[in-house]
């Protein structure tokens, strides 16, 4: 029988790229591989590689679905009882279980080597990439264990915060092999300035203190264990809050609500109210934000860590799609402009990779290099800074290559770009960052040096980069007013000297365009004479 509705069909799809999803993050991402092997953690490649195959396949369809289905609060159960509790989505549980699985927030501390801080900056970023909402809980765990491990009192919280196990059952800590930790600074009247915190820590006879007060931003409530800060007689101090005391009961707190963020949807953030409860003093009251610092500074590195991810997957997905859409009888990859567009999103997005890198090479090697750790210190200001700047526009400009896919909730992108502002904004925005570098610089003559040692290691390798050098280099840090420019510039050095000294074949055209001035203020601008399709060709085989 004739087939009378054929000639009527319109629905014939053709002209589209295949499924994103099975890509090998690790493999595929040279640059990557590359900036593991310099920062010494080359040993571990068989076990990133094998993070990365999981994260471009299953954790990667595991993020739709934990965004999907956001978070619920659920203040009280069915017979009037406080819960406080959150439920999420099962595949957020899934990710949080295979990352903590395979190390990514703790391998720095349950396998101490050199490399290993590497190796672990290079899960999180693969992680990432796949989801970035459980990236929140990862990060907060291990930079927490950096401010617990130096207590030992506390040594069984820093122990299961790194432990490669997770656990999402509301019991004591006792009753598990590994937990999570979270953080509570951020109050309604102060925001950045935590030392108008308003919350209170009474001291008890039995060395814990009572918290009353309230928190504006507590990220991932649903942790075992949170370090807040609070002011305790002798000021603003730091301590470890339990979600469940030791006798199995509920602390006192309340969970408010859950913010109804931009993005970050699978990631459950609160606000909550002490109401008498008990925590533990961590380091000497009135020294909170000295003592807190330790854990800022990590998560700040994965701030930094999480833009440069964000900008590898917004590649990816462009790519992708550009090498397999055709367009005006060829493909849109092979477009002169739009070859210039994506020659200049893989060149951002490769030295934001070798800056992060590098960064957490500095902070692996910090213990044992004083050098190092003036690195790890204005470099993680600097980085954050200026990576976590960049990645809203960078993400846009990918949607961009898709056109009107990516815009629509089928593609990451839009995720991508609702997350992208986030990191910037975490752990202190651009002026925070901006004036600690200021300030590092100004109180500690060492780390000037140590940074301009750092640029000058760049020398002598490309004289656009000796130019730029002799024009922006300063031994004065400016007025605050101006601290934007100046780290905007030793960030664009800094970038340019890594890549000059790794010999990545995109460090000349950073050079060119970032340091040299041929480059406009939008991407797509690179100069004649790049070899576009050599560049593409690394950035995604």
């Amino acid at each position: 029988m004739r087939n009378e509705a054929a000639p009527f069909q319109t629905h014939l799809v053709h002209n589209q790229p295949p499924a994103f999803a099975g890509r090998h993050l690790w493999a595929d991402d040279a640059a990557l591989v590359e900036a593991v092997d310099r920062g010494g953690a080359s040993s571990f490649a068989g076990r990133l590689a094998a993070y990365g195959r999981l994260a471009g396949d299953a954790l990667y369809r595991l993020g739709f679905d934990a965004n999907r289905d956001r978070p619920r609060l659920r203040t009280h159960d069915a017979q009037g009882h406080r819960i406080d509790t959150v439920e999420f989505h099962p595949a957020y549980h899934q990710l949080l279980h295979t990352a903590k699985e395979h190390g990514v927030a703790g391998l720095s501390w349950h396998e101490p080597q050199p490399g290993a801080h590497v190796a672990r900056a290079a899960l999180s970023y693969l992680h990432h990439q796949a989801e970035a909402g459980t990236s929140c809980p990862l990060t907060m765990t291990h930079a927490a264990v950096a401010v617990l491990a130096d207590h030992p009192m506390l040594s069984e919280w820093a122990r299961k915060a790194a432990a490669p196990v997770y656990d999402p059952r509301d019991v004591p800590i006792a009753d598990k092999v590994g937990i999570t930790l979270g953080m509570g600074m951020t109050e309604k009247q102060g925001g950045s300035d935590v030392r108008a915190n308003a919350t209170v820590a009474e001291p008890g006879a039995d060395g814990s203190y009572r918290l009353v007060g309230h928190k504006w931003f507590f990220s991932a409530p649903m942790s075992d264990g949170f370090l807040v800060l609070a002011q305790a007689p002798a000021g603003l101090t730091c301590l470890l809050m339990p979600r469940r005391l030791a006798d199995g009961n509920r602390n006192a707190f309340q969970l408010m609500r859950l913010k109804d963020k931009l993005g970050d949807w699978s990631n459950a953030s609160s606000e909550v109210e002490f109401t008498g409860a008990q925590a533990w003093r961590v380091g000497d009251e009135g020294r909170g934000v000295a003592t807190i610092i330790h854990m800022v500074m990590m998560t700040r590195l994965d701030c930094m860590l999480g833009a440069a991810a964000e900008m590898r997957m917004a590649l990816a997905q462009a790519l992708h799609h550009a090498r397999h859409r055709r367009t005006f009888g060829q493909r849109l990859c092979d477009h002169p402009l739009m070859a210039n567009v994506l020659a200049d999103l893989a060149l951002e997005s490769e030295a934001a990779t070798a800056l992060a890198l590098h960064v957490a090479a500095a902070v692996d090697r910090a213990a044992r290099d004083p050098r190092q750790a003036l690195l790890a210190r204005v470099g993680t200001a600097l980085g954050k800074y200026w990576v976590c700047k960049r990645a809203a526009a960078f993400v846009n400009e990918a949607q961009e290559c898709l056109g009107g896919a990516g815009y629509v909730e089928e593609s990451m992108l839009p995720r991508l770009y609702r997350q992208a502002p986030l990191n910037s904004i975490w752990e202190g925005s651009g002026n925070i960052q901006c004036l600690d570098v200021l300030r590092a610089l100004q109180r500690e003559p060492a780390a000037l040096q140590a940074l301009h040692e750092e640029l000058l290691a760049g020398s002598g390798l490309d004289a656009t980069f000796d130019e730029a050098m002799s024009r922006w280099w300063s031994a004065a840090p400016p007025e605050p007013a101006l601290a934007r420019v100046y780290c905007e510039r030793l960030a664009l050095l800094l970038q340019g000297s890594i890549l000059l000294r790794a010999g990545s074949p995109f460090a000349a055209t950073f050079v060119r365009s970032r340091l040299g001035g041929e480059h406009g203020l939008a991407f797509g601008t690179l100069p004649l004479g790049i070899d576009s399709a050599a560049m593409l060709a690394r950035a995604l085989p």
